[in-house]
């Protein structure tokens, strides 16, 4: 007797929650999500009295712009270059070309991929301060076979036409870490995540170019190399990041469990409930290789919050989810800023005090009183094309030991 309820009650219920949860979503998707503490942050900016020493604008997943001059985050770059004409730094944070990196020429995606990056390498040229590029997965042609050869091409094709050797870092594909001396009490240090989880060759040995034979000496020298700057600001630039509310940290959409052949393509709209949480599920729990929940990446992941969390004068930005996100722990600071071409959905709450997903890139200014302050820039979403705002502006404080 109670069957035919139980048939009627329990879609009924699921179905609810399901419109609920979407609808939760739709209200926020697109909308900066703060933190409590947070909230105020409009009434707090640096000191009137203080000089700006330094400034670093870091885009990440750059690969996708316009090049018909109306790319609102390169409008934008420009800004950011007017203001800070000489004592800066642009760095991209990997994922420079989609969809796999710079390919052989004759390759169908030749033609874009030269264009594209011809474009950011005139931004480069026109600039009088310091411009590097990372590599990402991306960049790796999507972590497969051959990999590594893409890679050393996109990376001779800069340092060619930039004439510059710090303009592709780590050098060779090696992990790193590399380090640049910006300005007095802040320190660049580059990694390449990307290493860890490639799945195919990968450098490693003096043989070619990294230094060392033993990946072990490598966790080594980042230890070494933190231990003895705990008296400056260290900014840890890779692709990979350590925390995320989105896509790579495992957080998925309604949509994306009732549709997930959109995952494939946008337009995909089969619908297949329950069915369709198996891929998020995977994603979640077991991961893609740029996944964090995959035992390549976790395994990276760990070793590096161990050695980070040693410290406390670490912020550390990277790129890979489509979005914009900042998280405080232990100390340290976690930006990602990876919404340079594309926006992905990401989730509010958690440990982060920021997200919003929209065009845009984090910038990093360093004043004379030894302050550095976080700010947001975004596409203005009613008009991309031409404005941009502060989403959000943060001092990243730190606990500096002198030397």
């Amino acid at each position: 007797m109670l069957l035919p309820y139980f048939l009627i009650i329990v879609p009924v219920l699921l179905l609810t929650f399901i419109v609920f949860s979407y609808w939760e979503e739709r209200k926020y998707r697109r909308k900066p999500f703060y933190k409590l503490s947070d909230v105020g942050w409009r009434n707090y900016k640096p000191p009137a009295d203080a000089g700006k020493v330094y400034s670093v604008a870091l885009l990440g997943d750059i690969g996708y712009i316009a090049t018909d001059g109306t790319d609102p985050v390169l409008h934008m770059l420009e800004s950011w270059k007017s203001e800070n004409p000489e004592a800066g730094t642009i760095v991209f944070l990997g994922d420079n070309l989609y969809p796999v990196g710079l390919p052989e020429e004759g390759h169908t995606h030749y033609a874009t991929a030269v264009e594209r990056l011809n474009l950011l390498l005139q931004k480069c040229q026109d600039y009088n301060g310091k411009s590097i590029f990372l590599s990402g997965n991306h960049d790796w042609n999507k972590g497969r076979v051959g990999g590594y050869e893409q890679m050393l091409r996109q990376e001779n094709y800069v340092l060619d036409t930039l004439k510059n050797r710090e303009a592709y870092l780590p050098p060779n594909g090696c992990p790193g870490p590399t380090t640049i001396q910006l300005a007095d009490g802040l320190l660049l240090l580059i990694i390449n995540t990307q290493w860890w989880v490639h799945r195919s060759d990968k450098p490693l040995g003096t043989g070619s170019g990294c230094g060392y034979e033993d990946i072990e000496q490598f966790f080594l020298e980042l230890n070494k190399i933190l231990r003895r700057n705990k008296h400056q600001r260290i900014l840890v630039a890779a692709h990979h990041p350590l925390y995320s509310n989105a896509l790579h940290g495992g957080k998925f959409t309604i949509k994306q469990h009732i549709f997930p052949l959109t995952a494939a393509h946008k337009r995909f709209y089969v619908p297949l409930p329950i069915f369709g949480s198996l891929y998020p599920f995977y994603r979640k729990f077991f991961g893609a290789y740029e996944d964090m929940s995959h035992k390549k990446y976790k395994r990276m992941r760990k070793r590096l919050l161990t050695i980070f969390h040693r410290y406390n004068n670490i912020i550390y930005v990277a790129g890979h989810d489509h979005n914009l996100q900042h998280f405080e722990v232990r100390g340290n600071h976690y930006v990602v800023s990876g919404s340079g071409s594309k926006t992905a959905f990401v989730k509010k709450g958690g440990r982060a005090t920021f997200t919003l997903e929209q065009l845009g890139f984090v910038v990093i200014d360093y004043y004379d009183n030894g302050q550095l302050w976080l700010e947001v820039r975004v596409a203005d979403a009613d008009d991309s094309s031409t404005v941009e705002t502060v989403a959000f502006r943060k001092e990243l404080k730190s606990e500096l030991i002198k030397s």
